[in-house]
């Protein structure tokens, strides 16, 4: 074995917790496994602390108010019970930590009525980050500047989320980051909120209608432009400029056809 595939396999036991207790890790003898499992919970520890506190830094504005720092899990029970099944940077972490801290913040019991829809938000913020990256762009991934001339059987992508909100969540969240010395409130409104990932992993929110969620949830890789459209209710030419949004967005895809 190489250096590079030694290294590699080293930054895995690391990252993987269910490697690192596997017969294939531990047969091979490459560290002390006390050692190593110190500090992968140190790596793991310092790796959701910097999501945890980017992606819920609206409620962590609001740790004066309900006496959570959405941080603070990262120290309880929780958060150790689930290090045996920790892989840095999965999509099923990212969900299994963020719900921790919804719950953490969200038993409060705070007077603020959009808390449970601020949560919501969060957490799919954190989660659809999370998962692989395409380092390398690939003519076959149908990625940006794919157009209905060349490509077909538009997809949404794995992991886009469509959040349904009581409250109108893109009014305060500025506000919240600002000063105040009463909590900024948000209008009880029903708001659609689209959460999506480009290849190579930066998160967008845009405002969703319901022809975007009825494409959403129609794109499967199958069906055709025409179908999509007449399911939508969209003119053919508007469905193409709604699918080249959500393309540059990262929540819809092309597929070339079989």
């Amino acid at each position: 074995m190489s250096d590079r595939a030694l290294q590699d396999d080293v930054i895995r036991a690391l990252a993987d917790a269910p490697y690192r207790k596997s017969a294939a890790w531990r047969t091979r003898g490459l560290a002390d496994p006390d050692r190593v499992e110190r500090f992968a919970r140190f790596l793991a520890r310092h790796f959701y602390h910097e999501r945890v506190v980017h992606f819920f830094k609206y409620s962590r504005a609001l740790a004066r108010v309900t006496g959570r720092r959405p941080e603070a899990v990262l120290t309880r029970p929780g958060f150790e019970a689930l290090v045996p099944s920790i892989v840095l940077g999965s999509r099923e972490t990212a969900k299994a930590v963020a719900q921790l801290v919804v719950t953490h913040v969200g038993d409060a019991g705070a007077a603020i009525r959009y808390l449970g829809d601020l949560l919501q938000y969060e957490a799919a913020m954190m989660v659809v980050e999370a998962g692989p990256r395409i380092w390398r762009e690939d003519p076959e991934s149908g990625g940006e500047g794919a157009g209905s001339g060349e490509w077909s059987a538009p997809e949404t992508v794995e992991g886009t989320v469509l959040l349904e909100l009581a409250y109108d969540l893109p009014v305060v969240l500025p506000e919240l980051l600002r000063p105040w010395s009463e909590v900024p409130q948000a209008p009880a409104r029903s708001t659609k909120l689209l959460v999506a990932r480009s290849p190579r992993g930066r998160v967008a929110v845009a405002r969703s209608t319901d022809a975007i969620a009825a494409l959403l949830g129609l794109a499967d890789g199958r069906k055709t432009l025409a179908e999509l459209a007449h399911g939508a209710g969209l003119e053919v030419r508007e469905l193409e400029q709604t699918l080249h949004g959500l393309v540059e967005l990262g929540a819809v895809r092309f597929s070339t056809g079989s």
